[in-house]
């Protein structure tokens, strides 16, 4: 419903629609590390404030939008209070519960968040068509801005304080800072982790999933959406389960990572061989395993919040983030590439062999993932067992 809104109010083309959200997307990842450093630096109560706050006035600025380039610089403001809300919630979560519990309180919020935006679609289709573009799009400013307000009355950085503030930032301890949680093993694994599990489910839900079922699996656009849908049962039945699991075993959060992985490349690789379309119980099986890998994803940030001190946890948090979200990119766009190369002329009537070979990109992520993942597993558990010595020597 909003995207034909858009199309209309701004008379664009379905190109130009797409990138809005791209355009977030990828503002949302170069935001990451500089969000990291500003929750070090001024905790996460502050950042939070601030970041529901630049979403109440893009929203607004969205919502007033008549021309397409003031619409795309408002959403790249949404884009930017986006990325600040996440590492404070991360950043918040380690401050508020005990280390074992993290992991399912890290993945319930990854839940609810999902449900939320799922959530929040009805009502805003509702407003889109009840109350017209400029009206839906302030009453979500305004939702904004009572959101803003309970940051600012109920969030505390921790149990000790309602704000705590890192040390003062200067060019040479930002390098420093980052130098240090990229050096440690345990942050590359946590990074290649967010890499190699995110991409798939993304670009799945982000642009090519409908066309890829509808034109490459020959689909009806209901059954086309049914699946999709599916995808965002997966990732909420999946969150909880996976945080219990790496709670209970944190020493095993590689090998879950790595045997997810192989599960939705084994899926993909069925369809993808499949003679003609594939049938719709592995199609079924490929959104529900695809979805896994986003909560999967989250298992990173685990892995940088135990190898890093908390003084430096947001900004390694935003290292690891950004892995995710550029896998995702280079694979949105290398699907488009390939599908334009595989199409004759300048037509969009993509077929199923130019799908099979757009999809098949994958495979290379897939592959420099992995090998990462068993890379840096290997040095990481190499400086723990360094630590364990070590403490074992002086008590």
């Amino acid at each position: 419903m909003a995207g034909l809104e858009a199309s209309e109010r701004f008379d664009i083309s379905a190109a130009e629609l797409a990138t809005f959200t791209m355009l977030q997307l990828l503002v949302y990842a170069a935001m990451q590390i500089p969000v990291g450093l500003l929750v070090d630096r001024f905790g996460s109560r502050s950042v939070l404030l601030a970041g529901t706050s630049l979403l109440v006035l893009a929203q607004a600025g969205f919502a007033l939008a008549e021309s397409y380039p003031l619409a795309l610089l408002a959403r790249t403001f949404v884009g930017m209070g986006d990325a600040l809300t996440f590492i404070c919630v991360l950043r918040l979560v380690s401050r508020w519960f005990p280390d074992r519990r993290v992991p399912f309180i890290t993945q319930l919020t990854g839940t609810l968040g999902q449900l939320g935006a799922v959530g929040a679609a009805v009502p805003m289709t509702w407003a889109l068509g009840r109350w017209g573009w400029t009206t839906a799009y302030l009453a979500a400013a305004v939702l904004g801005a009572v959101l803003a307000l309970a940051v600012l009355v109920v969030v505390h950085d921790s149990p000790d304080g309602r704000t705590l503030r890192g040390p003062q930032l200067s060019l040479a301890s930002i390098r420093a800072s980052l130098a240090a949680s990229w050096s440690h093993p345990g942050t590359r694994l946590g990074f290649w982790m967010h890499f190699t599990t995110q991409f798939s489910a993304t670009a799945l839900s982000l642009l090519w999933g409908y066309p890829f079922l509808v034109r490459g699996e020959g689909r009806s656009p209901n059954e086309a959406g049914l699946l999709l849908s599916l995808m965002i049962v997966a990732v909420m039945a999946s969150g909880p389960v996976l945080g219990w699991l790496i709670g209970r075993h944190p020493w095993h959060r590689s090998s879950l990572v790595i045997g997810i992985v192989w599960s939705i490349v084994a899926v993909w690789t069925a369809v993808l061989l499949w003679p003609g379309p594939a049938p719709l119980w592995l199609l079924v099986g490929l959104v529900l395993v695809a979805g896994v890998g986003g909560p999967a994803s989250m298992i990173g940030f685990d892995l940088g919040r135990t190898s890093n001190p908390v003084e430096r946890l947001a900004s390694a948090s935003g290292i690891i983030n950004q892995a995710g979200f550029t896998a995702s990119l280079v694979l949105v766009v290398a699907i488009g590439v390939i599908l334009d190369w595989q199409t004759p002329g300048d037509s969009t009537a993509y077929t199923p062999e130019a799908f099979r070979w757009a999809m098949s990109a994958q495979y290379v992520l897939w592959g420099l993932g992995l090998a990462q993942i068993w890379r840096y597993r290997r040095r990481a558990r190499t400086v723990i067992d360094r630590a364990e010595l070590e403490a074992r020597t002086f008590s």
